[in-house]
């Protein structure tokens, strides 16, 4: 589907980037991200560097059900989404106000366009006209007041949204400021922030920003009363067994027909064998993801291997404001350069990867700054932990019980035991894992490719981040952070970045050692899309 944004509303800073393009500086994607991020259309962009926009493969049949091994957890409000597999199931009903392609480019859905002024204070967000409830009602500009309000309410437990929008939020109520958001008429909403704000598009495509309908009552399952804009509804959530999506009836969807009847997610659990065994028997189409060496056994079977390059990864950190084991920097930093990421990306990710550097910045990012190399020195470990008084304590540090997440906590493991400490590796299945995986004093947890790196940064590391699971608050760090979202100008951004990412280092809460390259692999006669942040856009989904 193309996107639909004016190709009149041309931000001034397309130029310059389609420039930097022709110069060399940035890639082809990073200029579809920061240019289209700025309201211009996809189509338009493309034009800007001398290209036609890829067209969109056409179903070539209408009908039909898709199988797909992924884990199901139970749904939730999608605002306290916080794993992209919940969000794959509410995305057969619930739609987004933007979308990030795997091209890189934003595209409007619930939004037919929006505009940027040329500092980010102020955004025009235009309602796409002709899209209906599933209920039958019209989806207005009301719609979109309403979600922002949800959003951002700082004062729900949980809200993963609630720190994406400063420059919405009134700081004494926590919740959104008045004047913030504006409805101009029933198909226009203005958006006016107190800061400016490059990842206000970027936010509002991830995974937890759905739209809700009227009737939803915060706090519940969107599953109970399904009202959304999308093309199916789900006839089954049974969490650890399976999820059913079906067309939903007497329903015209905005977007046309969308070419499957049904999807099907099969729960495998956390080991993978399980899901090679149900592809083996026939009983999948597809997979979420294959990783390690269950890639070359899926090849094996004659499945169609889909790779991509992320940014995606996986962090082994420690959390402060739970066990006053890591409060001393000097330990942090320790455990932090005793760990080889080289080694974790071998023993861990097959190499399937490549190496990163404890900041969660990763070069396929528009703002990444190269840093000097650290130096990894475990002999520095014992010397630290005795300094501190902790030559016995007991390190214990938690992971997911499934494959690659299992294996990399393992390898880091393995290396603090050779500097000397004295290291436990708990494996916990999901079950139990997932319900406190930001309070752990020490674990592992997977992070999403997201377009921006002030994206994962502001999430994870500021002192207001809605997922900060490190318990790090660093001022200097969160003044860097406001500088960095202010900046539209990625070559600008990438001066508050070096700060940035320098600061994460020398704090020394995280081991980050690779990005990851996704593989996944469907059937031959099914066509799904492999999406760099592990969304399911259903509608691109067909038999072949």
């Amino acid at each position: 589907m193309t996107n639909t944004n004016r190709a009149a509303a041309v931000h001034p800073a397309a130029t310059m980037h389609a420039e930097e393009f022709a110069a060399g500086k940035i890639s082809r994607r990073e200029f579809l991200t920061r240019t289209t991020a700025l309201g211009v259309s996809a189509a338009a962009a493309y034009g800007l560097i001398g290209l036609a926009a890829p067209s969109e493969a056409q179903a070539q049949t209408t009908g039909g059900i898709v199988r797909v091994a992924m884990e199901v957890k139970g749904t939730k409000d999608p605002r306290l989404a916080d794993w992209p597999q919940i969000a794959n199931v509410y995305r057969g009903w619930l739609e987004y106000l933007i979308q990030y392609n795997a091209d890189g480019t934003f595209e409007g859905r619930l939004l037919e366009s929006w505009e940027a002024n040329a500092d980010a204070t102020v955004y025009t967000l235009k309602v796409r006209p002709g899209v209906t409830w599933n209920n039958g009602e019209a989806f207005t500009a009301d719609d979109v007041v309403r979600n922002f309000a949800r959003w951002a309410d700082g004062n729900v437990e949980g809200n993963a949204m609630a720190s994406r929008f400063p420059g919405l939020v009134d700081t004494a109520t926590k919740s959104l400021r008045e004047g913030a958001v504006v409805k101009v008429d029933d198909m226009t909403v203005q958006l006016n922030m107190s800061e400016s704000d490059v990842a206000v598009v970027p936010n509002l495509s991830d995974y937890p920003a759905a739209v809700v309908h009227a009737s939803f009552v915060d706090g519940e399952d969107p599953s109970v009363n399904p009202i959304g804009t999308g093309p199916y509804i789900p006839q089954e959530v049974s969490v650890g067994q399976k999820a059913v999506l079906v067309r939903a009836p007497n329903h015209t969807w905005w977007g046309g027909t969308a070419p499957l009847d049904e999807i099907h997610y099969i729960d495998f659990g956390t080991d993978p064998s399980t899901m090679v065994n149900l592809a083996a028997s026939d009983e999948i189409d597809a997979n979420y993801e294959t990783t390690g060496d269950f890639i070359e056994q899926m090849d094996a079977l004659g499945w169609k291997k889909l790779e991509i390059v992320t940014a995606a990864t996986i962090v082994v950190r420690m959390n402060s404001a739970t066990s006053d084991l890591y409060k001393d920097k000097a330990v942090r930093q320790a455990i932090q350069l005793a760990v080889d990421p080289k080694v974790v990306l071998e023993l861990g990710y097959n190499n399937l990867g490549t190496t990163a550097e404890n900041h969660h910045a990763c070069p396929v990012h528009p703002e990444y700054a190269a840093l000097p190399p650290q130096t990894f020195d475990a002999s520095k470990l014992k010397p630290a932990l005795e300094a501190a008084g902790l030559a016995d304590a007991e390190i214990e540090i938690i992971s997911l019980d499934d494959g690659f997440e299992a294996t990399t906590t393992a390898a880091v493991v393995a290396q603090l035991k050779d500097a000397g400490a004295n290291v436990k590796h708990t494996v916990m299945p999901g079950s139990t894992f997932w319900n406190d995986w930001q309070k752990y004093p020490f674990s592992s947890t997977t992070w999403n490719h997201r377009p921006l790196a002030v994206q994962n940064m502001s999430l994870a590391y500021t002192s207001t981040g809605s997922w900060n699971e490190t318990g790090m608050a660093n001022a200097d760090f969160d003044a860097a952070m406001v500088k960095a979202l202010s900046l539209a100008d990625a070559d600008a951004r990438r001066e508050q970045m070096v700060t940035l990412e320098t600061i994460l280092q020398d704090e020394g809460y995280i081991i980050q050692p690779y990005w990851r390259s996704l593989f996944a692999h469907v059937k031959e006669g099914f066509n799904v899309e492999r999406h760099p942040s592990n969304e399911h856009q259903h509608y691109k989904w067909s038999k072949a």
